[in-house]
Order: C-alpha cells, then sequence, then structure tokens
C-alpha cells in the first residue's frame, strides 16, 4: 500500500514581491487544513518569521542564511522530518524561500531529499508586477527563476494599470511559455488552487492551541502590512484566482501509452492533475494513483480495496483550460475492446512509479 505522502511547495520570488503577505493568506483562508511552514529570510533577524508567527500549527524559521546554500539536502531533511512527524499531522508544508535563493537548487534538495513520507508539491514563483520590468533589468536571472516555476503568481496587480497588466502577462508567458500564471492583488490567491482542504473529522480535532487564524476571523484589519481593512474577513470577496477545475473519469481501462502521451505534452495552462488510474494490460489489482504539478509527473501503486469498481477518476487543475478539450482528449485515451494490450505497454507508466510505494 503506497504510503500517504504531504505535499512540500516552494514559494520564491524576488525581495518584495509578496511571498509573505502570500503566505498570510494561504494560511489565514485554511483554517481547515493543517500547515507547516518553513520561513528563510536572509539576515540575523528573521522578520518573515515573525511576521507569519502564530499563524501555523508548526513552523521552523531558518536565520542568517540562505536554504540553498546548504552542500546537501541534509539540513531540509532534518527540518522536514520534523514537520512530518505523523504526530503533527500536517496535511502539507510551505517552504518560503529568501528572496535571495536558487530556486533550482530547492528544487534538486527538495528532490533528493531521502524522507519518504514527503511528495514535490510544486515550485510557486511570486512576480512583483510594479516593480518586475526594473527588476528584471538588474537582474537577468529572474528570467531562469520564472522558468523553473510550476506556477507564476503576479502579483500587486493592483498597482499597474490593465496594459500594464496585459503586457506582463505576455512577458512572462514569453519568458516561460506554458507555465500557468495567476494574477493577484495583496497575495490573495485561492488555497484550493495549489493544495486540497482536509477538514478534521474526528472530535479530538477541536482541542488544539488557539492559533491568530482563529482571532483573525474577529478583526478586520490585516498584520501582514497590505493595510486592506476594506475586505475584512469576508473570504468570498478575495478567493478569487482565475483557475478552473476539470473532472474526467472513466468506467472502461484507459490505455498506457495513450494516457502517457496526453501527460507528456499537457495542455498550456495545466498546473495540477491527481486521481486514481485503472490501465488496461496492468492487471486488475493495480491502482494507480496519479501526482502531477507542473513537469512533475509521479504514479503511487497500490492495490485496489476490496470491492472498489476499477474505475479512473481525475482532477484537472489549471488557469485558462479548456474543459472540452481536456475531457475529450482524455476520452481517447480510453482503450477499446478489441486492442491487445500487455505489460510492454506499461513501460512508459512504471518508469514514473514511486519504488518505495
Amino acid at each position: 500500500m503506497a504510503t500517504q505522502r504531504i505535499p512540500v511547495i516552494l514559494v520564491t520570488g524576488f525581495l518584495g514581491s509578496g511571498k509573505t503577505t502570500m503566505l498570510n493568506h494561504l494560511m489565514r483562508d485554511s483554517t481547515d487544513t493543517r500547515i507547516g511552514v518553513i520561513v528563510n529570510d536572509f539576515g540575523s533577524i528573521n522578520i518573515d518569521a515573525m511576521a507569519v508567527a502564530g499563524q501555523v500549527d508548526s513552523m521552523i524559521p531558518i536565520e542568517n542564511g540562505c536554504l540553498c546554500c546548504a552542500a546537501d539536502a541534509s539540513e531540509m531533511d532534518e527540518m522536514l522530518e520534523r514537520l512530518t512527524d505523523p504526530e503533527l499531522r500536517i496535511d502539507v508544508v510551505v517552504i518560503e524561500a529568501s528572496g535571495l535563493a536558487e530556486p533550482q537548487s530547492m528544487i534538486r534538495a527538495l528532490l533528493s531529499s531521502s524522507n519518504e513520507r514527503i511528495v514535490y508539491g510544486g515550485l510557486v514563483e511570486v512576480v512583483d508586477a510594479a516593480e518586475f520590468p526594473d527588476t528584471r533589468v538588474r537582474h537577468p536571472e529572474l528570467d531562469r527563476h520564472v522558468r523553473a516555476a510550476d506556477l507564476v503568481v503576479l502579483n500587486k496587480t493592483d498597482r499597474v494599470a490593465e496594459d500594464e497588466r496585459r503586457g506582463l502577462l505576455e512577458d512572462l508567458q514569453e519568458i516561460a511559455p506554458g507555465v500557468p500564471v495567476v494574477t493577484a492583488a495583496h497575495g490573495r490567491v485561492d488555497p484550493a488552487l495549489l493544495f486540497d482542504h482536509r477538514p478534521r473529522e474526528t472530535a479530538g480535532e477541536d482541542f488544539r492551541q488557539l492559533s491568530f487564524a482563529d482571532v483573525w476571523a474577529d478583526e478586520t484589519g490585516g498584520a501582514d502590512g497590505c493595510g486592506d481593512e476594506s475586505h475584512g474577513h469576508d473570504h468570498s470577496r478575495h478567493l478569487h484566482a482565475a483557475y478552473e477545475s476539470v473532472e474526467f473519469s472513466a468506467a472502461e481501462p484507459l490505455h498506457p501509452r495513450r494516457l502517457m502521451d496526453f501527460l507528456d505534452s499537457r495542455p498550456v495552462g495545466l498546473y495540477r492533475a491527481k486521481g486514481f488510474l485503472h490501465f488496461a494490460g496492468a492487471g486488475r489489482e493495480r491502482k494507480f494513483g496519479l501526482h502531477a504539478v507542473g513537469s512533475y509527473l509521479r504514479f503511487e501503486l497500490s492495490p485496489w480495496e476490496r470491492g472498489a469498481p476499477r474505475t479512473t477518476q481525475l482532477v484537472m487543475i489549471g488557469t485558462g483550460i479548456d474543459a472540452g478539450t481536456l475531457t475529450k482528449r482524455l476520452a481517447e485515451c480510453v482503450a477499446a475492446p478489441e486492442e491487445e494490450i500487455d505489460e510492454t505497454h506499461m513501460m512508459g507508466v512504471l518508469r514514473y512509479v514511486n519504488e518505495t510505494g
């Protein structure tokens, strides 16, 4: 049986792009999700950690250093080991990187982690809409950072005119073709775009330490410096990320090669794909759990539950995606009864199977 893994999301972006503000909103709007946070500030006084203190169930601040500068993954492993302790019951871990961090190094360190309780949850690059053009001139390496992202958040769009916003979106698509881009003001991004909410169902969950998120619901002002008191705690007014969720199900098994062709050429804007698949040629007892974020892809192998129907159920999340096109392409992946499919057709799928699952 595959182990349920905790997604680890990397949040990067140049100094002042609004990473901490976005993290504050993610936590404030996710009171039904247990979040662990690693905050990496560059300096001896961890201002970012102070800004988010009290809002998370478990947080590890890193002071006077950059997480990506470690020679190996051992330091990150130690921190993730603490946060993924089953007793903490963390649902998702967010690493907020220093504004001077190197995203590619952080991705490599995370993917090389020996912690079997985690899974890569994607890299989110936060871009300051008002400052990006000038910052890009001074720091051309930012183009490389954007290209490393699985999702780009174009933040502070309230500070630019509409024509500037459209121009920035065109620039970002030119820098990183196909990478989904979400626009935001004051770092407000719907948490459902980044991770799954997991409401607590057991009575014991009612007994926990009071967090800042609990208190915030009774306040009208913000503690993150955004100065946006007008929205107060009306979540319906600021969970406005422009993304779509498309569901697909099939009672008949899928052709593994056609499904891999679909995944290898995912449409522009598709950020996440998750669910369970039934493949023709894989045997009736093997269930494949799909976890895809950006260009990252993996399958987790497990047996079907006793009596469970052998069906494919997928959820796809992205920006600007065409639901009709997606479902049509997936429907074309269903194997015809007359097709002869064996284990050799599964080779492309098995390359992405988690061997420890």
